[in-house]
């Protein structure tokens, strides 16, 4: 990749798990009543087609690490399970009170926090306690985010037991000096057991996440950390940029100081190298920053022309509503956004008072709908068109003005009724984007509330 062109797009810039993104959320006109009518409008035309995705918050990890921007309460108080545990499925309880008939469950995925912070016999009670609420679709899919450290085999086979059949874990990078600045210590025979044991059980796909751009990382450890991958050769792979954004996040990302990070030219070279050494194996590249082998069902979707993406990030299994359970989860009925209350113990007094513990949200109007489409299709097909006529909308001849610059480097084609982006466009995806983000663009924001794209 050019480095002209890095210091040209590297800007701030959001990752679109949706739109509008979440600093645009228009809450004045937000509340529970009609999150709960857009939900049930969602429900009522696609339950009995597509179903419902399921994403469920566990928040406890037993210690921080540095580069994790994600909601979390650290303790090593295992006690702590049971109650939340409860929690949830009242929740869930609900939920399932508003939509007024078994929802058909299409999508379950575990994410955290550290979901194997848990025990073994209370994911299972957690799980079939959901369950017995709903109806499976077919073709569902169940996932979970793994720690290498503690996932043992008693975790894997008791969810695999309740249909769980895709495991993803966090390893980040593979040299010690990196390891000690993000405070996630992880040899790689740690990795190697997970993983062997979650094929054995029977898993049928087994993700890694690996992230470039951490602190004190140098272009060889990223090259040492993909050849270790390949000996592993996971089903899949998110390898993406980390996010820098301890003005947001708080103290979890200030263990370490800004001059100890990669700068964009050695983070773009740290990608494409990657992304080289990936190909090399049989990896395809799959919207932004992940990859997937031939037979894994992300790859498919992608063929197919059916990958999506939400909070969760790309998924083969669409749904128009995910509903988020936990501290912090956010819900998408398609028609509206509703992020939960972060703090554990106003998460449980809502609960114990009945109340869904929403404290944010937004509900979508028409404009909203059509560049959220636009966004999504840029996302996961490198591509939109207008030509169905309800995609057209006023400002469109604005975001071609504003697209032509990288027209002329080359990032993308212009057609009369589409854009397509060009292979050299796919890191610049997230810039691209930002030209059809139309509240973006009307009011750029006074403070920096994204992560770089580059």
């Amino acid at each position: 990749m050019h480095s002209k062109l890095v210091k040209k797009y590297n800007v701030a810039g959001p990752r679109y798990t949706s739109y509008p993104t979440v600093p645009y959320w228009n809450n004045n006109t937000f509340s529970l009543l009609n999150w709960k009518e857009s939900l049930i409008k969602s429900f009522n035309e696609s339950n009995n087609d597509e179903g419902v995705s399921l994403y469920i918050h566990l928040p406890f990890c037993e210690s921080l690490c540095t580069f994790c921007g994600c909601n979390k309460r650290i303790t090593k108080r295992h006690e702590v399970e049971s109650p939340y545990i409860n929690a949830v499925l009242k929740e869930w309880q609900l939920y399932c009170d508003v939509l007024g008939s078994k929802p058909k469950i299409k999508e379950l995925h575990l994410g955290g926090g550290t979901p194997t912070f848990f025990s073994p016999k209370n994911l299972k009670e957690l799980i079939k306690g959901v369950l017995n609420k709903g109806i499976l679709a077919d073709g569902y899919e169940f996932s979970f985010e793994g720690h290498p450290n503690n996932t043992t085999k008693e975790h894997l086979q008791a969810l695999y037991d309740v249909g769980f059949r895709r495991v993803s874990y966090g390893v980040q990078d593979y040299n010690t000096t990196v390891q000690k600045a993000i405070r996630r210590i992880q040899p790689f025979e740690n990795v190697k057991r997970a993983t062997e044991m979650a094929r054995e059980i029977g898993y049928t796909s087994v993700g890694h996440d690996i992230i470039f751009g951490l602190p004190f990382q140098t272009l060889e450890h990223v090259k040492h950390t993909i050849l270790m991958t390949k000996e592993l050769l996971p089903d899949r792979l998110a390898f993406y940029s980390y996010a820098h954004v301890p003005w947001i996040k708080g103290n979890g990302q200030r263990g370490f100081k800004d001059d100890d990070l990669p700068g964009a030219d050695l983070k773009r070279e740290q990608y494409e190298v990657g992304k080289a050494l990936l190909s090399e194996v049989g990896y395809h590249e799959i919207g932004m920053d992940h990859f997937a082998l031939s037979t894994d069902t992300l790859y498919q979707s992608m063929v197919e022309g059916n990958l999506h993406r939400n909070f969760m990030g790309y998924t083969a299994s669409k749904t128009q509503a995910m509903i988020g359970l936990g501290v912090s989860s956010i819900s998408d009925s398609w028609y509206g956004f509703a992020q939960n209350v972060k703090n554990i113990e106003e998460y449980y007094h809502l609960i114990s008072e009945d109340i869904i513990p929403v404290y944010r949200g937004h509900i979508l109007n028409e404009e909203d709908l059509v560049i959220r489409k636009h966004i999504l299709n840029l996302m996961c097909q490198f591509k939109t068109s207008w030509k169905n006529e309800y995609l057209y909308f006023k400002e469109l001849p604005e975001v071609l003005l504003r697209l032509k610059e990288m027209e002329s480097d080359g990032l993308l084609e212009v057609y009369k009724t589409g854009i397509a982006i060009a292979k050299k466009g796919y890191p610049f995806v997230r810039n691209i984007c930002m030209s059809f983000d139309l509240l973006l663009q009307r009011k750029k924001p006074d403070t920096q509330l994204f992560s770089m794209t580059i």
